[in-house]
């Protein structure tokens, strides 16, 4: 049963420089895609009692509370459900945040970045650091125990001393839960049109991360990507890295259902006329869904559990995978467990290298 949903909101006041996510500043376009979005959930959705609402972006705090209201009308879930919103801190006042917290919502996730305001205005955010800290006050005030917020490292002209400053702000806030990602430059971002220069090397890139598992010890290092206090582990994004099934909902959205994955157009006349149509789909072969298990099993902290796998798939798991386990166990980046294998902190700097291996 699926018991997780995604729900793609694409809008945006304007583009940051290293956003290669579909993503527009077609605000005016937010009435009829609403109408799509809500004719493919009544497409899709069988009715199932939720354990996760995720709205992400581009910006669904730019949608009206009317909209978000119409959306969440459409889903059933419990006093239990984990409901998150994004927010960029530039697009939400306190009255807004009381709204988001009367209508259902529990978790807020703030896209920060950098408390660094000459790094924010470099990357193309239109906030400062003060309303951060005032989104965080101010949710806090409402009543939002579960809130997260997004870093990134890496950045164009950041030194390690100002991303340990970052870490030191975010140790002193009252925050349940962060997210910790390394610049990527990819196709379709400003930054990949046009180069930025004092980019931080792999080199120092890799003692950020480094840096921030040391500064962050209050937290759970649960995830490659995510730290959390105990408790407080993002329940959605654990829906994917254990391979649940989840509805998604919106233009480019993926989702995973009746061993299906698909997903959505990306653009927006596309989606906005054939909401219920995918543009891609595949049912996973057995050799793709033990692959996606390694793969996602070794995202957690915690690491695969061989025997559950060797059940599942009808394999012996050191057997299969001895000459590459062998390989990186020797060099620090595997680690047994009592109930398989994990990365190493080195090993997730590495992940991807050695999870190609599996493939």
């Amino acid at each position: 049963m699926t018991q997780s949903v995604y729900i793609h909101i694409p809008f945006c006041l304007s583009k940051c420089k290293y956003c290669s996510f579909v993503s527009f500043d077609k605000l005016d376009y937010k009435k009829g895609y609403l109408y799509s979005l809500l004719k493919e959930i009544d497409y899709y959705y069988k009715g199932e009692i939720l354990n996760t609402i995720y709205f992400g972006g581009g910006t669904p705090s730019l949608m009206e509370i009317g909209s978000l209201k119409k959306i969440l009308n459409k889903l059933n879930y419990s006093d239990l459900t984990e409901i998150t919103i994004e927010v960029n801190p530039d697009s939400v006042t306190n009255e807004y945040l009381k709204k988001l917290r009367d209508i259902g919502f529990n978790r807020i996730s703030i896209g920060a970045q950098t408390f660094n305001d000459k790094l924010l205005k470099q990357i193309g955010r239109i906030h400062d650091s003060k309303q951060i800290f005032e989104t965080v006050e101010n949710s806090v005030n409402l009543g939002f125990e579960n809130i997260s917020l997004d870093l990134i490292y890496g950045l164009p002209n950041q030194t390690i001393c100002m991303f340990e400053t970052d870490l030191e702000i975010v140790s002193t806030l009252p925050l349940k839960h962060v997210s910790l990602y390394g610049l990527k430059i990819d196709e379709g971002c400003y930054f990949y049109n046009h180069k930025p220069q004092n980019i931080p090397d792999d080199d120092i890139q890799a003692d950020m991360y480094l840096t921030a598992i040391e500064k962050l010890k209050d937290f759970r290092h649960y995830e490659i990507s995510n730290f959390a206090k105990q408790g407080f582990e993002s329940r959605h994004n654990l829906n994917y890295w254990l391979e649940n099934e989840y509805y998604g909902f919106g233009i480019s959205s993926h989702g995973f259902v009746d061993g299906i994955r698909y997903s959505n157009f990306k653009t927006l006349k596309e989606y906005v006329y054939n909401p219920t149509v995918h543009e891609f789909g595949k049912l996973l072969t057995e050799k793709e869904k033990l692959e996606e298990s390694i793969f996602l099993g070794f995202r957690i902290a915690d690491g695969i559990d061989k025997d559950k796998i060797n059940q599942k798939y009808n394999i012996n798991f050191d057997k299969k995978y001895k000459k590459i386990l062998d390989k990186y166990i020797s060099t620090g980046h595997i680690v047994k467990t009592n109930k398989g294998y994990r990365l190493s902190n080195a090993g997730f700097l590495v992940s991807n290298i050695i999870l190609s291996e599996f493939i």
